[in-house]
């Protein structure tokens, strides 16, 4: 599923009608009126052209992910996380995955929480797996400060330059640069922004290094999506922790992104699923927004009521179409609920879909020691209560 992909240095036109849009939202810039981005308003059945996208929560690698992963020989391998979720991350047209800790290397120490440093092994399997975007604009991203976020995008650009990485960034320029995805005709912007760094400051030569909410900023990012790509993505690290509730402020920025040309929203940061819903886009395009797809994998510290919470993620499931113009649209919507399925052994964590889990795998997972709640019929009514069955996938 692997394809050229690029981040575009200036913007460029992507229909007839584009010269005309850049003039209308200069325009509109002047005047205050905000820019309202023209989509189409349903998709034909059966479309040869549909493009699949995948996303899916935080890759939270606790010390006990990290113990699973360390083999004999003292080396770090991470494929058994992916084993049984890799076909349907193959399988995507884009798959993207928010990245939670900084990549910066066992020369930096590799820790879990409080605060993370992952090696760079993690890298090589996210790229194995076959994840084309990779966010990294998180509150941990400053974890190991300039130094992990310099190695981090070292690494990537050094070991495997066809993956896109987003949020953080060790050049102005780059920081201003919208990445597009190409594929089979589709240009897909994909946006990443945090609402913080847990209090860590931006380093004072390095002010760019994570995409921060700041509305100028996006709602600039956004203008230029809107011209450069045929949908955009945007991946907000925001909400309120281990809260299934969605707060007043995903709900400010939310109608943000939407007003301002979002096609998607897909939301991390809470390490617990949240509710689907549709908002308005200013043209009155529906705009599906995942407020939490949870987390992917992790192995919390934590004890008692909650924690079996954090083990339900999901992965958010986009088909787009081409309309009969040629415009490209979003065709359909859904969740497949994931299990982080925990075992104190060698290659011990892994994560399923709640499909191919079972009664008699949860009694195996570890978490029951941290929340006796965990089981199958927990993580099946979870999933079920937070997302509604016309969702489940």
């Amino acid at each position: 599923m692997r394809s050229l992909t690029h981040c575009a240095a200036t913007m460029c036109k992507k229909r007839i009608f584009s010269g005309l849009l850049f003039i209308a939202l200069i325009t509109g810039a002047f005047l205050n009126i905000p820019a309202c981005p023209v989509h189409a308003a349903a998709a034909p059945d059966g479309s040869p052209d549909d493009f699949t996208v995948i996303m899916v929560g935080d890759i939270l690698l606790h010390d006990g992910i990290e113990k699973c992963a360390r083999q004999e020989d003292g080396s770090y391998d991470f494929t058994a996380i992916f084993a049984h979720t890799k076909d349907a991350i193959e399988d995507a047209d884009l798959a993207i995955v928010n990245e939670e800790v900084i990549i910066g290397g066992e020369e930096l120490g590799v820790t879990g929480y409080p605060s993370f440093n992952a090696p760079y092994e993690i890298a090589d399997e996210l790229a194995e797996t076959g994840f084309d975007v990779i966010c990294h604009a998180t509150n941990h991203a400053l974890d190991r400060g300039k130094s992990g976020i310099e190695n981090c995008l070292s690494y990537w650009g050094e070991n495997h330059p066809d993956i896109r990485t987003v949020g953080i960034y060790t050049d102005r320029a780059d920081s201003e640069d919208i990445c597009i995805f190409e594929n089979d005709g589709y240009k897909i912007a994909v946006l990443n922004y945090t609402y913080g760094t847990n209090g860590i400051p931006l380093p004072k030569n390095m002010p760019y290094a994570v995409n921060l909410l700041d509305e100028k900023k996006v709602i600039s990012d956004l203008a230029k999506a809107e011209i450069e790509a045929d949908i955009t993505i945007v991946c907000p690290h925001w909400g309120t922790e281990y809260d299934h509730g969605i707060s007043a402020y995903q709900k400010k920025w939310a109608k943000i992104f939407a007003e301002n040309g979002a096609d998607i929203i897909i939301g991390t940061h809470p390490h617990v699923i949240e509710p689907v819903e549709t908002i308005e886009g200013c043209d009155g395009r529906d705009v599906p927004v995942y407020y939490s797809i949870g987390n992917f994998i992790n192995w919390t510290s934590g004890r008692g009521k909650g924690v079996a919470d954090r083990m339900v993620g999901a992965m958010a499931e986009v088909t787009l179409t081409k309309d009969k113009d040629g415009e490209v649209i979003v065709k359909d919507y859904g969740v497949k609920p994931l299990v982080s399925h925990v075992r104190s052994m060698i290659n011990g964590s892994t994560v399923y879909f709640l499909d191919d889990y079972t009664t008699a795998k949860s009694l195996l997972n570890e978490i029951r020691k941290r929340d006796e709640q965990f089981s199958y019929d927990y993580c099946e009514s979870l999933s079920g209560q937070v997302f509604g069955k016309d969702l489940l996938r």
